[in-house]
């Protein structure tokens, strides 16, 4: 296996709702991580895993055998743990030296998984790579200082403080621009916003803020 790539692509045991939408934007140079059960979706979409990790309590025994037979790389760790498979993937993959990580499957299916997944990003670690979440119809990624959100005009993007107010935020490409406003996890404000420009900046002086792009308009 690869120790860097451009884009290391988590597969996650989650909800995946548009896999063709996922296996477009994939490409011969990603590296693929089966995170335990997520051994599934990249089944599906006809491709193999470079390397299989978790407890696997999750994905069919006789796979990872076939999969260990083909020289597959196995990390296997044990089920009562403190951590889930997905945090212990990405604790792999900073050791690879990635442009990019991907988690695909993230979202939706179990609201504690989902939700962790998503604090999952304010990790400090993660600040030294471009992290995204995927699942072919959203996109959830966090901008810590400044961020450019890639996308269509006319879809939706809600920009949501995470773990304490947002503050002094400036934008540009967004139906409803922000001009050295102040957003508060009590507070709807950043909900529905929608692109009017391939590409929108964002920019704050302090706090965290997470993106969500809908893929289709």
């Amino acid at each position: 296996m690869k120790n860097s790539s451009a884009r290391i692509v988590l597969f996650v045991n989650g909800h995946l709702p548009a896999p063709a939408q996922v296996g477009a934007v994939l490409t011969e140079e990603d590296v693929l991580i089966a995170v335990d059960g997520g051994l599934r979706h990249i089944e599906t979409m006809g491709l193999s895993p470079n390397l299989i990790i978790g407890d696997l309590d999750s994905a069919d025994p006789h796979k990872i055998q076939a999969y260990r037979d083909q020289g597959v790389e196995i990390r296997t760790f044990p089920t009562n743990k403190d951590e889930t498979d997905l945090e212990l993937a990405l604790q792999t993959a900073f050791t690879m030296a990635p442009e990019k990580i991907w988690v695909v499957a993230a979202l939706g299916k179990r609201i504690d998984q989902t939700l962790a997944n998503i604090f999952l990003l304010t990790d400090p670690d993660l600040g030294k790579f471009d992290v995204r979440l995927f699942d072919g119809q959203t996109e959830v990624f966090l901008i810590r200082e400044s961020g450019v959100i890639h996308g269509e005009i006319g879809q939706r993007v809600s920009l949501l403080p995470i773990n304490g107010p947002a503050e002094d935020i400036h934008t540009d490409g967004l139906e409803y621009p922000l001009r050295g406003e102040t957003l508060y996890p009590e507070k709807t404000r950043g909900i529905s916003n929608r692109m009017i420009a391939p590409t929108a900046t964002v920019t704050l002086k302090k706090g965290l803020l997470l993106v969500t792009r809908e893929t289709q308009n």
